[in-house]
């Protein structure tokens, strides 16, 4: 099995049902401010095991998912799956890290940045945060939309919000799949390039603590969060993690010789 390369730049490793970048903090970081400052819709996902057994159930999902601008590895399977496949450079670029190193990219060099999804005092203990830790930064847009189907017009509100603010990059905080359907259906209606960082939102507004870094080298952060928040992910990490260890196994049992 050899890389899928969707750009000249870009080198792609399948992880199951998803074709994920080799990327660094650095990279994906450089990658993310020259998609920032072209001025058109993008979108970045996350590569993490909870996304790629979503992309497996649903087709389009997984289409959605793979037409992203980049996929970052987030998730220690997943660089182990790219580093079996002999991919050089190998590591993982968490969410939560790459959100942090862009806002302070973002205030350096002048972009402005939005946050989109979160409960409302999420968003103001994020606008807090940022306001204390990068008081240059440019929030230019803060919005926690209804946890309820949005309505057309609702929807042209706030796209029309998000392009008329200057957002060049949006940090979005739905959730998986929410948040990456949202970036594929509003791809060509704005004008940003969007990040589907997730519980990053909760992180760094300080809600829920992050997995010692040791656990997370070692593949167990799942376990962390697991006894974090048993009731709301007990079935992602109980039922999809050995579903993906089956598929992962039975991917390089069918591999052929490059």
């Amino acid at each position: 099995m050899t890389n899928i390369q969707a750009a000249s730049d870009r080198k792609r490793y399948r992880a199951v049902s998803l074709d994920i970048d080799v990327c660094t903090h650095g990279s994906a970081a450089d990658r993310v401010i020259k998609l920032a400052r072209a001025g058109r819709g993008s979108y970045v996902c996350f590569g993490t095991v909870h996304m790629i057994m979503e992309a497996v159930d649903s087709p389009k999902f997984a289409e959605r998912v793979n037409a992203a601008d980049l996929i970052v590895p987030d998730g220690m399977p997943t660089v182990w799956m790219q580093r079996l496949q002999k991919a050089e450079g190998a590591e993982r670029v968490r969410a939560n890290d790459l959100m942090m190193l862009l806002m302070a990219r973002a205030e350096s060099e002048s972009l402005k940045v939005g946050f989109y999804g979160g409960r409302p005092e999420v968003i103001e203990a994020i606008r807090n945060r940022a306001g204390r830790e990068h008081p240059d930064l440019k929030i230019t847009y803060a919005f926690s939309p209804p946890f309820r189907p949005l309505t057309p017009e609702e929807d042209d509100e706030i796209t029309a919000n998000i392009n008329s603010s200057g957002t060049e990059i949006l940090f979005m905080g739905l959730g998986c799949p929410k948040q990456e359907n949202w970036m594929a259906e509003h791809k060509e209606r704005l004008n940003c390039v969007m990040l589907g960082v997730g519980a990053s939102f909760d992180f760094y507004a300080g809600n829920v603590k992050e997995s010692p870094a040791w656990l997370g080298r070692l593949g167990l952060e799942w376990l962390y969060r697991l006894t974090q928040e048993p009731k709301r992910l007990w079935r992602r990490y109980l039922i999809l993690n050995p579903r993906f260890v089956f598929l992962a196994g039975r991917q390089f049992l069918r591999r052929r010789p490059d």
